[in-house]
Formats: structure tokens, sequence, C-alpha cells
């Protein structure tokens, strides 16, 4: 049986930090991923990253603090977050950061996102974070991925400490050991629907655009051993995809964020649309038939960002997701909407607006605390067809601030550590963009740092 210091299973972004750091530090590593490539559900997000007090901020005029962020991320999780794991991130969110850049990630840009107070979102492309991460693996002897290798289940020694992994690779079932620690990177369950049935049945219908790997293996393998889950009772689905999104297009757009509004196939806005976009996904969801259409004018149309995943509205005109009308009542008629109850709502909002008192749902921002509403007065007028699908999970088996798996007393189950959607505790009842690939990256190089900080339990 082939024996490494450590074995990561999972080739996500938690994955791939955390066999960098540990191939650096001189361990030996082996890092298993199920699929045929790298990556996971990292290279299907937006790509944001949510850090504080950057360079890129710096350089934009931005002030930014780690409080402020810490901040943020409990409002937003509606202070049920577990307050070390935030903590412990903003601590390590800058350090994190230059690591990143120091490694050849390259950010591309800076926007204002869901659930920050000033623009934190930092942008990278996924694939390029990912396989340049690779290339560094490559560079390291002490490093192995195998490809095609499922881990089915974690094996404890005599003393109950977990030290091996089943995996199947080839058609054959071998057995690997590791003398400082397991780490789970594997992601969440969005491809399960055995899962999804037993813990988010009110998705029934969402659509699934996760990582195709996703299937909760690594969630089922620490459950086995006595570790406690959290957030599960948060699952909620991201909205702003369009109804085509299940397809190899998974077209999204963000609008609201710049200014746009959300009505329901009545014509009538049903939340302040400044909030997260998974409480937002999950109130949508449960409009008439689920059928929900951003609003917007040119003003917001004049907003959008080239290339950017979440704010390129001119994207979505090109690829022809869009309805274009001179007039609201024009605009009412293409998406089937009563004419009178649509003016009427765009009407009351933009006195809102105006007045700085919008009556019916409280917004006063364009995203969480940052930015102002514009009037939707200026022609052209724009809809676009929005809908909730299943991404990720944000929820899973609960670690402490140490990347260890903990069991229902708080008790670190020995040799076993995790990192990445495969862990809950952090986001608690919201979500905040970019912070799960943050975490991804801050705490799978935790877990290696702990795990070869721990001598095994004799």
């Amino acid at each position: 049986m082939a024996s490494f210091e450590l074995i990561i299973v999972g080739g996500g972004l938690a994955g791939m930090c955390a066999a960098v750091e540990a191939g650096e530090q001189g361990a030996s590593v082996l890092l298993l991923e199920k699929k045929d490539e790298l990556g996971g559900s990292t290279v299907l997000s937006s790509g944001y990253m949510a850090f504080a007090n950057t360079d890129m901020q710096k350089n934009a005029g931005i002030i930014d603090s780690t409080e402020s962020l810490i901040d943020d991320m409990i409002e937003v999780g509606g202070g049920v977050n577990n307050l070390k794991l935030v903590e412990v991130y903003g601590e390590r969110q800058l350090e994190t950061y230059q690591w990143l850049v120091d490694h050849g990630v390259e950010f591309r840009s800076l926007e204002a996102v869901s659930g920050h107070s000033v623009p934190r979102g930092h942008i990278i492309d996924p694939h390029q974070a990912i396989q340049t991460l690779n290339l560094r693996v490559k560079k390291l002897p002490n490093v192995t991925i195998v490809l095609n290798a499922e881990v089915k289940r974690l094996l404890k020694n005599t003393d109950g400490r977990i030290e091996q992994v089943i995996y199947e690779h080839e058609g054959k079932e071998q057995k690997a050991l590791a003398t400082k620690g397991i780490i789970l990177t594997s992601g969440g369950f969005s491809k399960s629907e055995e899962l999804l049935g037993q813990f988010a049945p009110q998705l029934k219908g969402a659509l699934r655009i996760g990582g195709a790997g996703n299937q909760g293996d690594g969630i089922k393998m620490a459950w086995e051993h006595g570790a406690w889950v959290q957030d599960l009772p948060y699952l909620n689905g991201t909205y702003g995809f369009h109804p085509t999104a299940a397809g190899v297009v998974k077209s999204q757009g963000l609008a609201f964020y710049k200014g746009a509004i959300m009505v329901n196939q009545l014509g009538k806005r049903f939340v302040n649309e400044s909030i997260s976009y998974k409480l937002l996904g999950k109130v949508a969801f449960e409009q008439p038939d689920g059928i929900t259409y951003q609003i917007w004018d040119q003003t917001v149309m004049d907003k959008s960002v080239f290339d950017d995943p979440l704010y390129d509205l001119e994207l979505l005109k090109r690829r022809r997701l869009l309805y274009k009308a001179e007039t609201l009542d024009e605009l009412a008629d293409c998406i089937d909407v009563p004419v009178e109850v649509l003016e009427e709502t765009i009407s009351k909002y933009n006195h809102g607006v105006k007045s700085g008192e919008e009556p019916d749902f409280g917004r006063k921002s364009l995203t969480h605390n940052y930015g102002n509403p514009t009037p939707i007065e200026k022609a052209p007028f724009y809809a676009f067809e929005s809908t909730v699908a299943m991404l990720a999970t944000y929820a899973g088996i609960a670690v402490n601030d140490s990347a260890q798996v903990i069991n229902p007393f708080g008790e670190a189950i020995q040799g076993l550590f995790a990192a990445g959607e495969v862990t809950g505790g952090f986001h608690g009842a919201g979500y905040m963009t970019g912070s799960s690939l943050g975490k991804a990256a801050v705490f799978g190089r935790i877990a290696v740092q702990e795990a070869l900080a721990h001598l095994p339990v004799k």
C-alpha cells in the first residue's frame, strides 16, 4: 500500500491550494480527483473572491478593512455563522490574496457584488487559477495527482485515527495511507438528487448546474465517522440564471445589483433586490410558477461590464436572451405581464427612489450597503427572464478553525481535515459573493499547515 504524509480528496480550488502549500513545505502528497480533469465546481463559478484592503482596492481609491469584511459576512449570514471561522478568514484573507498573486493567479478587475459594503469582489478566471496552480504542482516531485480516482471510503486505524482511503482507479480498488492527515476538498452535493431530496426538497425543479462530481461523497464519508453537519437548513438556490442555463451555456446576469428590479409574472415586485442572491433565490422560487423577470432601462444597461461573469449585460443581449422595447407597454407585452400593473410597479418604485423612501421593500442601495438606486425611466427598456439554479450547496461537514473535521460535541476527528464547499458553518443563513472561493483558498492552506504541525495520536 502506497504511503504519503497527506492525501487530498478533490481537485478544485481548495484541493489545489492545499496541494501547492503541502508540496512547497516538502510533504509527500497524493491528490485524488474523481473526474478526468481538475477544477470541480470552481471552474463553473463566477470567479469572484472576497478580499479586503488589497492593493487593487487601494489603487481604485476604495477604503476597506478586515473588520468591515467580517461585519458584512456576519450580517449577510444572519448572525448564525461560526464566528471563529469568519474571524480566521479575516485574519488570513489578505495573506492568501498575496499568496495567490505570488503564485501567478491573475486578478482581472474589481466589482461591487452581493453582500459587500464596498467593492471587494476580486475577479479571477477560474480556469487560469486552476491551471496555474497545477503548473506549480508539476514542478513539485513530492506531489502526485491521480485523475479518474473516485474515493469510496475512509478507514480508521486501531487507535481510531483516520489514516487510509479506499479509491477506485482504472477499474481496480486501491488503498493509500496518510501518515499526517486526509484533507477532504471534494465539493458539495449540488448534483445529488438523493441528498438534495433529503435536505432541500423545496428546491425540486430548480436547475441543476453544479459540478458533475458534486455528489456529496466527502460529506457521506465524513459522516460515517461521526462528523457533524452545519448550515443544511439554509440551503437555497442561486438566482439570476436564464432558463437555458441547464445546457452548455450557463448564462447568468445580476442586473439588479446595477439598478434593475425584479418582478413576477403578475408584474409586481416581491423583494428588496439588494440582498444576497441566495436569499433572492428563495423568494423568487416561491413566485407564481417560479417565473420572474429582471427589468431595467438604458441607464442600467450603460453599466454593463465587458467580460464580467455577472454584469456583462451586453453579452446577454448578443445571445438574444433579453427582451428590448422602446416603451414599458411594449415590454409588458413581450413578457406577457399586465401592462397597467408593470407601469404602476415601476412608477411607484421610481417615486420611492427619487424621494429616498422606497415604500414597498425598503431598498436603499444597489447591493448590501453600496451604491444608489436609479429610476427606471430611460428608454429602451429591457427584461431578462431569470430562474433559480442549484450551483453550489454552501453547507456540509463541520470544521473548527484549524480545518479539522469535528463531531457533534466539537471534538476533532483525528486525522481528518476539510476545506471548501464540502464544509458548513462558514456562510450561515446567507451568502456573500466571493466568500466560497475565498474560504476554499484560505482553509485549503490552513488544513495543510495544521495537519503537518500535528503529530499523529498514538
